[in-house]
């Protein structure tokens, strides 16, 4: 069984090995030994509830119970932007005219913003290659929204998700090439991999401050402006699912969609519901899969598995409850892993 659950100082092997498999152009979640020791020591005490508003990173993984092996991982910063700018790009329009010429032009600009400083971010998901087939990409990303459901007080009103942007075969981003790399003097993936790091001074030392007409930029960078990477379309698809759209905000430095939703509009935190765990046979037919979720913080875990609430009570066999280190009439937090399957199966 896959058991999504709260990862610390523990697991750093394992999350590096999983860091080592991801593409260029995911800046949350590079493969440096050290920095990954201090985000899973800052993840605990997030749990813990010791960490600084400005630190709160709340890192979870998905871990096969069969063979203890990491499969996958996913994060939700608490807040961005306190304690260093987060930049983002802002697409807007600005109209220009002239009476005695008779003209009105109407061009798209790119506008640097902080917007989501004081946001929760979405950010870090990952799943191993192995590992991608059936839900387990739904219970990886999906389970953060339960967590966010039983606990909204750790999160401002917004929350967001960087999507990678377009990248061309060789690896190269257009976006970057038509326009970051004219002030920043470098390859889009010494850039990606500097702001990774933590190096995000050098963005405000080197980014311009005007607005940016996109009609100066190269075809293929227009059209890369808000398009997601390839490999990151079906992690879209998954959050736009719970209720995150794109509104015309983009990565400063591949192009890539900005998704964003107030916390009281996701899907779990209108329709998810809390039950009481009894053990038990019965069991619901595989339509009726739901998130299972614990509800305290120190030891928070997720499963997906059948399931057919009755009264406020949810029955799963006994080797369910040992995965969520339950006891039945503990409390969890539930809803349908898809969102078609909501209205027909409240509780």
């Amino acid at each position: 069984m896959l058991i999504v659950r709260n990862a610390g100082p523990a697991d750093l092997d394992a999350v590096l090995e999983l860091a080592r498999q991801v593409g260029p152009g995911m800046t949350t979640l590079k493969a440096d030994r050290g920095a990954l020791e201090r985000r899973l020591e800052i993840a605990s005490a997030s749990f813990d509830g010791t960490a600084s508003a400005s630190e709160c990173d709340y890192v979870f993984v998905m871990e096969d119970s069969a063979n203890q092996r990491v499969a996958g991982m996913c994060a939700i910063k608490g807040a961005v932007g306190l304690d260093e700018p987060f930049y983002s790009y802002r697409l807007g329009t600005l109209v220009h005219s002239s009476v005695e010429a008779n003209r009105l032009a109407s061009m798209q600009a790119l506008y640097l913003c902080y917007d989501m400083t004081g946001c929760a971010e979405l950010c870090s998901l990952f799943l191993h290659p192995d590992y991608r087939k059936g839900m387990n990409g739904k219970l990886l990303s999906k389970s953060r929204f339960l967590f966010i459901a039983q606990f909204p007080e750790l999160f401002s009103e917004k929350i967001f998700a960087e999507m990678r942007g377009f990248q061309d075969p060789d690896g190269s981003a257009p976006f970057w090439e038509s326009l970051g790399r004219h002030f920043f003097k470098m390859d889009f993936h010494a850039a990606d991999d500097l702001c990774g790091q933590g190096g995000k001074s050098f963005i405000s030392q080197l980014m311009p401050r005007h607005p940016l007409y996109t009609a100066f930029l190269t075809p293929e960078a227009r059209a890369a402006i808000g398009k997601t990477h390839v490999d990151t379309a079906p992690a879209r698809r998954l959050l736009e699912q719970e209720g995150l759209c794109y509104e015309g905000y983009v990565d400063i430095f591949d192009g890539g969609p900005v998704l964003q939703a107030r916390v009281s509009a996701l899907r779990a935190s209108r329709e998810s519901a809390l039950a009481i765990l009894e053990a038990g046979d019965r069991a619901a037919p595989p339509a009726a899969t739901r998130l299972i979720a614990t509800t305290a913080m120190q030891d928070f875990r997720v499963i997906a598995a059948p399931a057919g609430p009755e009264s406020g009570r949810l029955v799963l066999p006994q080797g369910h409850l040992d995965a969520l280190a339950c006891s039945a009439g503990d409390p969890v937090r539930t809803m349908p892993i898809d969102a078609m399957a909501s209205v027909a199966q409240k509780i």
